[in-house]
């Protein structure tokens, strides 16, 4: 699950209408995880199967319905964009024809996915649904939530959004999944997983900030992330932080050998837990009534 070091660890957006960022496991040179957003005009409709895939879908911004050969659901409080609300969350298993019809006048969504080879139920989650985390302190406070947790009724497909405000700093201390540990009773200590960032920023001239480092450095890159790029974290240690003036937001797909989010923190920055005073009080940024009000 390690990709080929000729592949840049940043995908900028296309900023087009239609499908504006697109990454395959073939393209990464991975072995699960895939992951797409699309810009779609009201009325416009996305035909698919999943395949021997599982699938996530989140909305992003906008209103939409679908129908599928497992049920059919519709978004009616649907967020204006990342910044206004909590995301819906649909989920279709392997073997399942949908057809999303966007029902404003755009509609924002991205989708992750996976190959697998179990069946389990289509689930549509509301914002209400989504379990929220006030993780970190002072200035790495941050906002999770948890749309494909573990314990979700799937194989393998995780997502959770971030909120991290202006200047703070986020997946940190910094943390990998990317060796697989188990414990005398075979409990997950660390997971061996694939992973993106898709960013969101709340104003267009706005970055955030990732490196990417392995213990040995054989890899350690920065990448400076803008509206709407993805970050791709094949391996190693990933921390962010959100430049001075410009909330953040990023989407996490992830994908691998459970479906878990455990890790292993670097060694190096694990006495921070230990000096944080309080929590930053621009935390939370987004609540479910939020979404009423769109």
């Amino acid at each position: 699950m390690i990709r080929d070091k000729k592949y840049t660890l940043l995908a900028k957006s296309s900023g087009k209408m239609g499908i504006y960022q697109s990454i395959t496991s073939e393209d990464a040179n991975w072995e699960f995880l895939n992951f797409q957003a699309r810009l779609m005009k009201k009325g416009e409709k996305w035909e698919g199967y999943t395949g021997d895939n599982e699938y996530g879908f989140i909305l992003l911004g906008g209103n939409y319905s679908v129908k599928t050969d497992k049920g059919s659901w519709k978004t009616v409080n649907g967020r204006k964009d990342v910044f206004s609300g909590i995301a819906h969350t649909l989920y279709l298993s392997r073997h399942t024809s949908f057809e999303l019809t966007a029902e404003s006048e755009w509609l924002d969504i991205a989708c992750g996915w996976c190959k697998t080879d179990q069946d389990h139920p289509a689930c549509f989650k509301t914002p209400e649904e989504a379990a929220v985390e006030i993780r970190g302190g002072d200035n790495a406070t941050r906002q999770i939530n948890s749309l494909i947790q573990p314990g979700f009724d799937c194989q393998r497909l995780i997502s959770v959004e971030v909120y991290t405000p202006s200047g703070n700093w986020s997946s940190f201390p910094a943390h990998k999944h990317d060796t697989r540990q188990l414990d005398n009773d075979g409990n997950v200590l660390e997971a061996n997983l694939e992973e993106t960032y898709f960013y969101k920023i709340d104003k267009p001239q706005g970055f955030a900030i990732q490196q990417v480092y392995n213990d040995d450095r054989s890899m350690d890159e920065i990448a400076v992330a803008r509206n709407n790029d993805v970050v791709l974290v094949p391996q190693g240690y990933h921390p962010v932080v959100a430049g001075h003036g410009y909330n953040v937001y990023y989407l996490n797909f992830l994908t691998g050998s459970d479906q878990s989010l455990a890790n292993t923190d670097d060694p190096n920055h694990q006495w921070v837990y230990d000096s944080w005073k309080g929590l930053d009080p621009r935390i939370p940024m987004v609540t479910s009534d939020m979404n009423d009000n769109n």
